[in-house]
């Protein structure tokens, strides 16, 4: 996933840096993927307490201090951007398979590589690989728009039904699916 900002007051420096370490760190999760197994089977977790804990104990303790990506992680319910049978995992620190491949980012990362775009609210995100569409309802809290784009149809599928103001997304002002088999969404 690259994300890419517009604003008056953003360097291009910093703007490259921080799509370099988004890519770095997308890649890199994946490496980190352990299936979990049997662990989850009937396993029940309340999502509100676990969203509190691992806002407090995985993002806070581990050192994102900006209140807005904090208060954004909070309420964007990352369970509904995971296949039904991993919700139990959810709230862990770690990336979760979404299928096609692919990974959701461990909390962690979404929140540090959210962190480190210093969003001010004025600007126009470029998400590259929308994944599930989780980062894209986070950034929907912290900037003005976010556009997202999926080229694997059955991630943008899924992620066109999860960018919802259900799961938390500000409300779509306009959105395209299957645009050359993917999803251009805007939030």
């Amino acid at each position: 996933m690259n994300i890419i900002t517009s604003s008056s007051k953003a360097s291009r420096g910093k703007l490259l840096l921080a799509a370099v370490f988004f890519l770095s760190c997308a890649l890199l999760s994946g490496f980190a993927l352990t299936a979990p197994g049997a662990r989850g089977q009937g396993r029940q977790v309340d999502p509100a307490h676990a969203r509190q804990r691992m806002v407090e104990q995985d993002l806070r303790g581990r050192g994102i201090r900006n209140l807005r990506v904090l208060q954004a992680m909070s309420q964007v319910p990352r369970h509904l951007f995971v296949p039904e049978g991993l919700r139990a995992f959810a709230y862990e620190d770690r990336p979760l398979s979404i299928g096609e491949e692919q990974t959701i980012s461990q909390p962690y990362m979404v929140a540090l590589m959210t962190e480190l775009l210093q969003l001010q609210g004025n600007e126009k995100v470029l998400e590259v690989g929308t994944g599930s569409g989780y980062q894209a309802a986070v950034l929907s809290h912290l900037a003005k728009e976010v556009y997202t784009i999926e080229i694997l149809p059955a991630l943008a599928e899924k992620a066109s039904g999860s960018v919802t103001p259900r799961s938390g997304s500000r409300p779509a002002t306009d959105s395209l699916a299957g645009r050359r088999r993917g999803l251009l969404t805007r939030s």
